[in-house]
């Protein structure tokens, strides 16, 4: 409590937004529209302020007397903006905070804030005219507190001041209560009285002075309260008017209430009671209806478990997976809080989790039967697993494939991998034992398994293995069948969500294009619903039916959500109230014979996602060519398990060939049944291939080694095999022939081959050859894969015979190996001719592996280019040797010619008798030009010799006797070389041997 003298009755706004008061003025002078437009002033103003011109904003003397405010500060705050660092006052106070360098700069104006001017306060001025000018005229009536004088309105303050802080401060605390025993005693304070139960005079005189204190106390109260009320009786007497006038419209107003609530009970009892009854009864017979419906709903869902049980007892997987499923939208939907199945969740999840595991066995037993049923059976998919009828078929794989999809055990074909692969095992174990039970010579008890196949002959092996072939044919095709019924279920489903996804669309496009006349239809029957949610007042029954009109309306977007809310309501516990809704309504149209099953969309809402599903569909295809890496693998242990103790090196070339044949046919077939390439197989086969090769190729080089070591290199006679042998390479047939022709044992041999016109002098050696490189190039054609190193081995095998040769004829190594007692010039010439045989082969060959090569590989060719130039050599040294045994001759002969009677001389004799045995030795094993070029070599070195033995005895070209008998002796050599065979026209040009005159 505080005492303000100076107040005036008016209290001041701080803006146009608090009240004004209004002081009533003579009704003949305000305007009427002023009167009740009137507001109540602030009765209980602030205190003053010293300064007598405003109202005080300072604490309050009661209520904040022991409270901090900002009057208890004693900061003087232009010391507090000071910095002390600086050496100057700067204009601002920011580089106390901010830092010293802190420089202040022109700031842009914002973009964001418009410029503001008087324009924009117009409107608010033109809403304030009218209140301010009411605002003066009320100062001009009443007196305003700043026309008291200063020091009047500062004494009374100071005097109701020094009053009021005489009454001591405990009275003014908020928390004053007499009941507080301290309280009490503060303001009663019983010390001062005697305690010995007698009334002294001191007692009384201070008991006196006690009430005298607290009357003056209250007597000071009394005067500031008075004081106050004086200032603001005013105010008082205002709001006593503005009293009586409310409580006279309060009084009109209960009248109206009054009139209004007897007309509602009226319309109540004589429009709204009937048809509300009526409404009443129509919707409990709806109740009841739903109510029936759902008791058959509870009956059906009680025939769950049983039908369950039945389904599974027939394998119907899927049946009784989506039976659960629909039972459990039921009860998460349809019937949640039924005491009754409180138990039947968890029931079914149990039951589900069971058949997932039935489900796991039935398809692991499935595989094994279908893998391990006898490959005489036709069919390629297992027509039946059990005894019972409902699981046969390619329609139990199916189910079983569609069921285990549903439940997402998508690792269903790792059982089939495993199943495929021990199956694949015992497909070699069953073959095997198969055709050890028809060798006698092989005791299958005491012999292992592995060491039965090495003991079987060749013919045995490779009929064991054609029939491992076969039976994994069938194997890959039966598993073909199987991988290709599931990837169909897979792509079914796959397909069948993609075109239901895009049935929802569709259906959703034109959901949205019907929305519109819905809307319409649902704004005209509004009103009536309005109308009549407001007459009752029972809501239960009236909300139903509004809202099944409303869910009536809203039929088509609820179906196409349907599959989502029941998606989402099996994860919680309680469903929302417009899903229960739609599932009565759904239940009402269904009869109790059975329960609703989920179609494609409930399907949709548990199958995988398209991604998993094209996941299984790719597996199930890399498990077909699992499948034929897996029998390719067996048949490579087979394969090695034969090999291991080098039988397959062992092999002739036939044997191998049907071999190679055999396992090229069966990775044609699987990589055609398949569709990819295998390498395994053909790199086992390749591997054994090279050391069939590198046998092959020794056996033959041997062989040649041995037969040019036995060889007397004389002429040898060409049976008439060999001559049809050219013939065929002549007619392009590079290749042996399967049979020796009809009737070439009659004929007999002759003494030349004959290739392409010309006639060859061959010894043995060479027929062989001819015949060792048709061997390799016919297993090239036989096993394609081998084609480099058969090319290497065979250039190997002619720079064998090459160098061999050469060892023996023009080395003269037959006269230490065959002992041969000198190589001959027949020798010589039969080595020549041997030897442009083989060149003229080369060609041929090379034309032959060039089509069996991958251009990449042609850079391997070059070994038969260096091949002929070594044989060319080769030659050119024997013609070269014939030569110089011939030079050697004459240079021995023509050393000791002289030029005397008589003519011819017996030198000259020598050397034609020479010439003759030579020409007679060479002439049938080599041809005419060749023979021409080969003495017309040793022509020229025949006239060599004799002009150097002219010129040492000094016979010249003088016409003299000495040169007429020259040119007798040269005339008789002329005629006698001339007259051999083929050399008649040989032109010797004999006068070469006289020195040319300068």
């Amino acid at each position: 409590m505080s005492s303000n003298q100076g107040l005036s009755p008016i209290a001041q706004s701080s803006g146009p937004s608090d009240g004004l008061f209004r002081k009533p003025r003579d009704p003949s002078m305000a305007p009427r529209h002023y009167r009740t437009a009137r507001s109540l002033p602030d009765v209980c103003p602030k205190e003053p302020t010293g300064e007598g011109r405003a109202l005080c904003d300072g604490p309050s003397v009661v209520a904040d007397q022991h409270r901090w405010t900002v009057y208890n500060s004693k900061v003087n705050l232009p010391a507090a903006l000071n910095d002390p660092r600086l050496a100057k006052r700067e204009s601002d106070f920011f580089t106390k905070t901010w830092g010293l360098d802190f420089t202040e700069t022109d700031v842009m104006p914002s973009f964001y804030l418009p410029n503001i001017s008087r324009e924009h306060f117009s409107s608010y001025l033109q809403e304030t005219a009218q209140r301010e000018k009411i605002h003066e005229r009320c100062k001009n009536i009443c007196p305003s507190k700043d026309d008291l004088s200063v020091p009047t309105i500062t004494n009374n303050h100071d005097k109701a001041r020094a009053e009021l802080e005489q009454v001591p401060k405990i009275f003014m605390k908020p928390e004053f209560v007499l009941n507080d025993p301290a309280t009490f005693n503060a303001v009663l304070p019983w010390s001062h009285f005697s305690v010995a139960g007698g009334k002294n005079s001191r007692d009384v005189a201070s008991s006196r002075l006690l009430q005298e204190k607290l009357s003056h106390y209250l007597d000071v109260v009394e005067v500031s309260i008075a004081r106050q009320i004086s200032l603001r009786s005013e105010a008082f007497f205002h709001a006593m008017s503005s009293q009586h006038e409310l409580q006279d419209r309060l009084r009109e107003t209960a009248d109206a209430v009054a009139k209004l609530r007897a007309r509602t009970a009226a319309i109540d009892r004589v429009m709204c009671r009937g048809p509300l009854r009526a409404l009443r009864d129509a919707l409990t017979h709806n109740n009841c209806i739903k109510l029936h419906n759902k008791l058959k709903l509870m009956a059906a869902v009680h025939q769950t478990q049983p039908t369950v049980q039945l389904l599974l007892s027939t394998s119907e997987f899927v049946g009784a997976l989506e039976l659960i499923t629909t039972t459990k939208e039921v009860l998460q939907q349809e019937l949640q809080g039924i005491h009754s199945f409180r138990h039947l969740g968890s029931q079914l999840c149990e039951m589900e989790r069971l058949i997932d595991k039935m489900m796991v066995a039935d398809f692991s037993t499935y595989a094994q039967s279908d893998l391990s049923r006898p490959f005489e059976e036709d069919s390629q998919v297992l027509e039946k697993v059990t005894e019972q009828p409902a699981a046969s078929g390619k329609d139990r794989l199916q189910s079983l494939v569609f069921g285990l999809l549903r439940q997402r055990k998508l690792d269903f074909l790792d059982i089939y991998s495993e199943e495929m692969v021990r199956a694949a095992k015992n497909v070699v174990r069953q073959c095997v034992v198969k055709s050890v039970s028809q060798i006698s010579e092989i005791d299958a008890d005491a012999v292992k398994f592995h060491e039965q196949m090495r003991l079987m002959t060749f013919h045995q092996w490779f009929d064991l293995l054609l029939d491992i072939f076969e039976h994994f044919i069938l194997f890959l095709k039966r598993i073909k069948a199987t991988l290709s019924a599931i990837r169909n279920v897979v792509l079914e489903v796959l397909d069948s969500s993609q075109r239901s996804r895009l049935a929802d669309v569709s259906s959703a496009t034109n959901h949205s294009d019907g929305r519109t006349n819905e809307d319409e239809e649902e704004e005209d029957s509004g009103g009536g619903e309005a109308e009549l949610a407001y007459l009752t007042h029972e809501g239960l029954f009236i909300s139903d039916a509004l809202n099944e009109a409303e869910q009536r309306s809203n039929a088509a977007a609820h179906a196409q959500t349907r599959a989502q809310t029941r998606t989402d309501a099996c994860g919680s516990d309680s469903a929302s109230a417009t899903t229960e809704s739609s599932s009565s309504r759904e239940h009402n149209s269904n009869t109790t014979s059975s329960l609703p099953i989920g179609g494609a969309a409930a399907i949709e809402d548990v199958m995988p996602s398209d991604l998993e599903l094209g996941r299984v569909a790719n597996n199930a295809q890399e498990l077909l060519y699992t499948a034929s890496d897996v029998s390719h693998d067996r048949c490579i242990k087979v394969l090695m398990t034969r090999a291991k103790d080098g039988s397959l090196e062992r092999l002739s070339s036939s044997e191998f060939v049907c071999l190679s044949q055999a396992v090229e046919s069966f990775v044609s077939d699987t990589e055609e049944l398949c569709g990819r390439r295998s390498v395994s197989l053909r790199g086992a086969l390749q591997s054994q291939a090279y050391r069939f090769v590198q046998r092959f190729h020794e056996e033959r080089k041997t062989k040649l080694s041995l037969l040019l070591d036995n060889e007397r290199w004389k002429q040898a006679e060409v049976p008439a095999e060999f001559q049809d042998l050219v013939d065929s390479i002549a007619d392009g047939r590079v290749t042996l022939p399967d049979r020796k022709p009809t009737g070439s044992k009659d004929r007999k041999p002759s003494d030349f081959l004959f290739v392409d016109g010309q006639k060859y002098a061959v010894v043995g050696t060479v027929l062989l050859l001819i015949r060792m490189f048709l061997e390799y190039c016919q297993c090239v054609n036989d096993i394609p894969s081998i084609t480099t190193d058969i090319l290497t081995r065979l250039a190997d095998l002619l720079k064998h015979f090459n160098s061999r040769s050469c060892q023996l004829v023009l080395g003269a190594g037959a006269l230490q190996v065959v002992g041969l007692k000198t190589i001959t010039t027949r020798n010589l010439a039969l080595a020549s001719r041997c030897l442009q045989l083989v060149v003229h082969y080369i060609p041929v060959i090379r034309a032959h592996f060039e089509t069996r090569l991958q251009p990449k590989q042609y850079s391997i060719l070059r070994h038969f280019g260096h091949i002929t130039k070594d044989y060319n050599d080769h030659i050119a040294e024997i013609s070269a040797k014939l030569v110089a045994i011939m030079d050697s001759m004459f240079e021995k002969a023509l050393s000791k010619y002289e030029v005397k009677a008589p003519m011819p001389s017996a030198c000259l004799r020598n050397v034609c008798k020479q010439m003759a045995k030579m020409h007679e030795a060479i002439h049938e094993l080599l041809p005419e030009e060749q023979t021409q070029i080969l003495f017309l070599k040793i022509n020229a070195g025949f006239k060599l010799h004799l002009k150097r033995q002219l010129a040492r005895l000094g016979v010249i070209n003088d016409g003299g006797p000495q040169y007429g008998l020259v040119m007798v002796d040269v005339a008789f050599y002329s005629e006698n070389v001339q007259a051999l065979r083929s050399l008649e026209r040989l032109d010797l040009n004999m006068p070469e041997i006289w020195e040319q005159k300068r």
